[in-house]
């Protein structure tokens, strides 16, 4: 038994190892997207803070989810945050499951660079819309008569800069127009869609994202169309980005060389050459008479696929 515990955690520390110097051969080529994406959460959280100067309490509006859904409560506002937490948390740790697992369908450093970009371009279009338009906080903090709902002209740029973090973050106002929380919950669910393996945990991810809208009304610290517009842009954005994106290597067979991906114009262009090779009575290369899988990442529902670890083999 002791053998067998050794041989196995010697195989998960080749594994890994394996696994990082992957990644960080893809990071090396791919750390500008990672870094301009983290630097965008900042700055899109600045102008969270910025919009909170030029709020201005009021009425809260007539709302259809206020009426229909019972008010949680300021003792109950945790919800809502604990649902986001649980999301944000376990999306986090399955993007790093290639480091341990044998099943491999994507690299993570490619996966956040698509996330990422996602978010980019959503936060992008929320900036632009709350700006627009400063309505009335319906969040306990932000209506009349609350200390937090109008904040002081700063004493200087510095304060500014600083956001009052995490405070800041947290007691915002006027950044209404469309929900952040939702931004994040769709992007992960529709990422985990279509790279995820478990039919069933796609279907919880679904439910988990509809319970996550209904919780953030019913702790009022969001009116019913910031999480109906979230729900049809955050689609939209994705779908778009998507196209417009490099697909990802498919590592389902094992034998993906460590290349970035190809976009799809040059996998057609090869697909052509192919077909024109092979009616002129020409062999193509032998290495790619296998059968071929989609290379979208569009993987087998519960699918278990083993590959073998070329690295790890190598060693």
């Amino acid at each position: 038994m002791t053998l067998y515990i050794g041989r196995e955690a010697s195989k998960l520390w080749k594994r890994i190892c394996a696994e990082t110097s992957t990644e960080i051969n893809l990071l090396l080529d791919n750390w500008k997207y990672i870094l301009a994406g983290v630097i965008f959460q900042y700055i899109h959280g600045l102008a969270a803070r910025g919009v909170h100067y030029l709020h201005r309490p009021g009425p809260t509006l007539q709302d259809l989810g206020f009426f229909l859904l019972p008010e949680l409560g300021q003792d109950k506002a945790y919800i809502s945050e604990t649902v986001f937490s649980f999301v944000f948390l376990s999306f986090f740790l399955w993007t790093f499951h290639p480091f341990v697992f044998k099943v491999k369908k994507f690299y993570t450093v490619l996966i956040w660079c698509r996330v990422l970009a996602f978010l980019v371009a959503s936060q992008t279009l929320r900036i632009f819309t709350f700006y627009s338009t400063q309505l009335p906080g319906p969040n306990y903090h932000c209506r009349a008569g609350s200390k937090l709902a109008r904040l002081p002209e700063p004493d200087g740029v510095l304060e500014v800069l600083l956001i009052n973090f995490p405070q800041g973050v947290i007691y915002g106002c006027g950044d209404l127009i469309f929900s952040s929380h939702m931004i994040f919950t769709l992007v992960f669910v529709i990422t985990y869609q279509k790279y995820g393996t478990r039919r069933f945990i796609k279907q919880c991810g679904w439910l988990v994202a509809i319970i996550q809208s209904f919780l953030i009304v019913a702790s009022r610290k969001h009116y019913t169309v910031d999480v109906v517009v979230a729900w049809y842009t955050v689609n939209l954005v994705v779908f778009f980005i998507d196209k417009k994106l490099p697909e990802l290597l498919d590592r389902t067979n094992g034998s993906s060389p460590l290349l970035l991906p190809l976009s799809t114009k040059d996998k057609d262009n090869r697909t052509k050459e192919e077909n024109h090779q092979l009616l002129n009575g020409n062999s193509v290369n032998p290495a790619d008479w296998r059968p071929r899988t989609q290379s979208n990442a569009k993987n087998l529902e519960d699918g278990n696929a083993n590959q073998v670890d070329t690295a790890m083999n190598s060693s």
